[in-house]
């Protein structure tokens, strides 16, 4: 399978090809780190297989914030940041759980920034790291990273519980990527056909660069639609909010498709 990275303005930054059994967090966390452009990214929206509580701890390292959207989020448990005796909170007990062992992370802090900078740098995968760790899941190192992980969750969730703007930007990111078709891939119904790994980069990169082509030529039709005073008009914010250029009803993806490359679409 693929998974993507699409900036908020439709535009795929990053793909990577992944088996069945690869995780998703790992390639939701590698994806941020070598997406190759010069944007900052501040924060990763991702569904419920795109987080865990050593993604919340990696991400929390690294410097930017894990928007997730939880499954069964009724269900979750919150950490508690002190002793029982000395908790704020007595309406919250029943979906409290064990403390948060601070001295675990503070112990291991420095090995912490450590693999940390070695996936910022890149001297090590975040799979890589991942995949060493889960063979001893007892490593101290690894159990810090988890605590850290599980503080940086709980804040997570209450933030999210109270704040309904969040929420609906969580989606709204969602929603982006969830509306990233491959139309334009349709040989095989979309299926990479081929078992060769140069194969299937070749195509996905392709994809790409046929998605991002899409996208701009979509954009500057937005732009001289609007530009007619009829629909500067007649729109309101809330459609202009609505507007999206992942359509492909203009398209003719099967059949003979002439190409010439010395006309210009007259777009401006």
């Amino acid at each position: 399978m693929v998974y993507w990275h699409i900036e908020k303005g439709r535009m795929v930054i990053h793909s990577k090809i992944l088996t069945r059994s690869a995780s998703e967090v790992a390639a939701a966390i590698e994806g941020v780190m070598r997406h190759g452009t010069a944007m900052n990214v501040a924060g990763n929206y991702v569904d419920s297989h795109g987080q865990s509580e050593i993604g919340f701890g990696v991400t929390k390292l690294l410097g930017y914030q894990l928007l997730p959207r939880i499954k069964q989020i009724n269900k979750v448990k919150l950490y508690r940041p002190g002793p029982t005796s000395e908790e704020p909170y007595p309406r919250l007990a029943p979906a409290m759980t064990r403390p948060i062992k601070w001295d675990l992370i503070e112990n291991n802090y420095d090995m912490l920034v450590r693999y940390a900078t070695a996936i910022r740098v890149g001297t090590a995968s975040t799979e890589a790291l991942l995949r060493r760790f889960t063979r001893n899941a007892s490593h101290p190192v690894y159990q810090a990273m988890l605590e850290l992980g599980r503080a940086q969750k709980t804040i997570f969730l209450c933030q999210y519980l109270r704040d309904r703007e969040l929420q609906r930007e969580i989606n709204s990111g969602l929603n982006v990527v969830e509306g990233w078709n491959d139309v334009i891939f349709f040989g095989k119904s979309g299926e990479l056909s081929s078992n060769h790994r140069d194969q299937h980069e070749l195509a996905i990169d392709s994809l790409t660069v046929l998605q991002a082509a899409l996208v701009y030529i979509n954009t500057l039709m937005i732009q001289d639609a609007l530009a007619e005073p009829q629909w500067a008009d007649a729109l309101t914010d809330e459609d202009r909010r609505g507007l999206n250029p992942l359509f492909t009803m203009h398209m003719t993806p099967y059949g003979e498709v002439k190409l010439n490359m010395a006309h210009r679409l007259s777009l401006s």
